[in-house]
């Protein structure tokens, strides 16, 4: 029944609607917060040079973190439907498989022996200990032959994140920079500049980009490997390239939000209950879902226990806990 209803739906009718829903929850975001505004203000900030409290409030704090939730949401996403189709492991999250333990190791040790890098080479050292924390990953699941099964795999992921976690958390405390780690590690966007966002965002547009071009590839790698190379696919290369992509992905988001897992877990098993297992679909609608999510966390974060705010980090735990624990439960089909 689900697939005769995902095909008697053009998906083009279904991507609008998700375009639509995402636009009502950027204009919520802008909205709510510990200081409440109304539509007409948030238009007014964005359409003119009006220099109110309001509007300045809603264009230097509000729209920039807002912005910043969108595209997190959205790399995080499309990280997680990549590596969860070319590893063909339903449980498969950057969060889970390394990559932002590797990052966040990275960047404590950039602040530590580099205390006056700037944000662009923390988010490079971000990338470079993404990619060493998924090397170690699949190192280890390919020790032993057959070695990348899907709990092999989530185990190895789960003691190298520990181990990496343990290294970022002790060179905090030798170099007494816990406090300025857990700034950018506590999965939040509290002051979320315009100079960030402009050295995180082509990264992040290039790397869905590169997702769109190669997502009939995917599509195929996803169902069967030997399919793949019978149709003359590199795969190699192909693979090579979608984990360059998922480490720049889950590099920037690590880079400016912190620790942020489960996003790419739940929101490529939602997407492929609604389009189906065609990346062609899956890439664009989980661009959009994700990024729809993540502002929703973050609304909940700033307005739950307003002025106070709850990090967005504990929202999607919240959320995301119970929806991991219930597709293992199912062994990963439930949504797929």
């Amino acid at each position: 029944m689900m697939k005769e209803n995902q095909r008697s739906i053009p998906f083009i009718f279904k991507l609008m609607v998700s375009l639509v829903v995402f636009v009502g929850m950027f204009f919520i975001s802008m909205v709510f917060g510990a200081a409440d505004s109304t539509i007409k203000d948030v238009w007014t900030a964005l359409t003119s040079n009006a220099e109110t409290d309001t509007t300045l409030m809603l264009r230097e704090i509000r729209f920039p973190r807002e912005v910043a939730a969108a595209f997190i949401g959205a790399a995080l996403a499309v990280s997680g439907a990549i590596m969860q189709g070319i590893t063909r492991n339903p449980l498969a999250d950057p969060g889970l498989l390394g990559l932002t333990a590797g990052a966040n190791a990275a960047l404590a040790i950039t602040i530590a022996f580099l205390p006056s890098a700037n944000y662009f080479i923390i988010t490079i050292a971000c990338f470079i200990g993404a990619a060493i924390g998924t090397i170690m990953v699949f190192g280890i699941g390919a020790l032993k032959k057959g070695g990348f099964s899907p709990l092999r795999i989530v185990l190895a992921g789960a003691a190298v994140s520990a181990f990496l976690y343990a290294v970022a958390d002790g060179i905090s405390i030798y170099f007494k920079i816990s406090k300025n780690v857990s700034m950018w590690t506590a999965g939040g966007m509290v002051g979320t500049s315009w100079n960030q966002l402009q050295v995180i965002i082509p990264f992040i547009l290039i790397g869905i980009f590169v997702s769109f071009l190669l997502a009939r590839q995917l599509t195929i790698l996803s169902l069967n490997e030997d399919v793949a190379v019978g149709l003359g696919q590199k795969t190699t290369q192909i693979k090579a390239i979608l984990f360059i992509v998922i480490i720049i992905l889950a590099g920037a988001a690590v880079s400016l939000v912190g620790n942020m897992a489960f996003i790419g877990l739940m929101i490529p098993h939602i997407v492929r209950a609604i389009v189906g297992t065609d990346y062609r679909f899956i890439i664009p609608m989980a661009t959009i879902i994700g990024a729809t999510f993540m502002l929703f966390a973050d609304t909940i974060g700033r307005t739950i226990h307003a002025p106070f705010e709850t990090p967005v980090v504990a929202i999607v735990a919240v959320l995301g806990l119970p929806f991991f624990l219930f597709i293992v439960n199912k062994g990963g089909k439930t949504f797929s």
